[in-house]
């Protein structure tokens, strides 16, 4: 039995992937991607409350986080930029996602 080619290989996966999205969207199951978001905000809005305390635990984060995509090969001042503009977009505590209109209404944080 001959290989598949690339292309058949790809076409394939396309399909796969698209019935994995497909039931985690019927599940309602949120992405890796989705729980990161919601934990960053939780964790600074949550330390913003906090004063000083948490300003530096803000701190102590950006410092493993730039680190850490330094590492990946990021350029650290412009990771150090993305996430000071997020320190202030998720300061304010107000809940900071669109709605996923795929799962229905918006139900926004329980807390």
């Amino acid at each position: 039995m001959p290989a598949k080619s690339k292309s058949q290989r790809t076409a394939e996966q396309q399909v796969r992937q698209q019935r994995v999205r497909d039931k985690a969207r019927a599940a309602r199951r949120p992405s890796r991607d989705d729980i990161a978001r919601m934990f960053l905000w939780q964790v600074i809005s949550d330390a913003i409350k906090d004063g000083e305390a948490g300003r530096l635990l803000i701190k102590k984060m950006a410092d493993k986080i730039v680190g850490g995509l330094e590492h990946q090969g990021f350029d650290d001042r412009e990771s150090y930029d993305v996430f000071d503009d997020l320190v202030r977009k998720y300061a304010d505590g107000l809940f900071p996602f669109r709605p996923k209109r795929h799962l229905g209404e918006e139900q926004g944080p329980s807390s």
